[in-house]
């Protein structure tokens, strides 16, 4: 996932390019780089000095989930279209690549949740004692709505807290897949995706 942000200036540069006739665009660097701030403190915008620095900080944040950002202009032809065909443009902040074990650690003390699903014992089973993913054969209900990427809780039929994770699939989408086997994902909805609802690597156990 990634975040696109789009503004009045071409990216972030090392310095105010309406002052500074020397500033230069910074291509590329990571979304936690101390030295970004002080860059972003002189970046000129129209919502005043510290429009850019709102950004970094937002770029911060977002890489803490292991999201990439784009800073770029929003006056850039087919800008978004573009972005996704790969093209470079404005600045990339990285964000540094979260271990299996730091993911599942934001996972488990992620409070707010925006939807939930209801497993069947044999999902449960799959989960706990095999490491499985969540299939959605094993899913019996859907509540809440959410898209993609949410962070949903898992739950046994009487509503006892099972597992947390980010799905592959809104909650619309789920909705018309559980309860069925993953080859009959594109059949019923009409294109290919994820065979699991969550992958096991995005699945943390309570």
């Amino acid at each position: 996932d990634a975040l696109v942000i789009l503004t009045d200036q071409d990216g972030l540069f090392t310095a105010d390019p309406r002052r500074d006739p020397t500033a230069t665009l910074v291509c590329s660097a990571q979304a936690g780089d101390a030295q970004l701030e002080d860059m972003a403190g002189g970046a000129g915008s129209a919502i005043g000095r510290g429009g850019m620095l709102t950004k970094i900080l937002a770029a911060k944040r977002a890489a803490h989930s292991g999201a990439h950002t784009v800073i770029a202009s929003g006056h850039e032809p087919d800008v978004l279209l573009r972005l996704f065909d790969g093209v470079s443009i404005g600045t990339l902040l990285s964000a540094p690549a979260l271990s299996l074990a730091s993911r599942k650690q934001w996972l488990a003390g992620h409070l707010q949740v925006t939807g939930k699903l209801v497993l069947d014992d044999g999902a449960i089973k799959a989960l706990r004692h095999d490491g499985k993913s969540l299939l959605p054969i094993g899913v019996k209900q859907v509540f809440g709505e959410f898209q993609r990427g949410a962070v949903v809780a898992c739950v046994n039929e009487r509503g006892d807290d099972i597992a947390r994770g980010l799905v592959n699939y809104s909650a619309d989408e789920s909705r018309r897949i559980i309860g069925h086997a993953s080859h009959e994902i594109v059949s019923l909805l009409g294109y290919g995706g994820d065979t699991e609802i969550i992958h096991r690597d995005n699945l943390v156990l309570l």
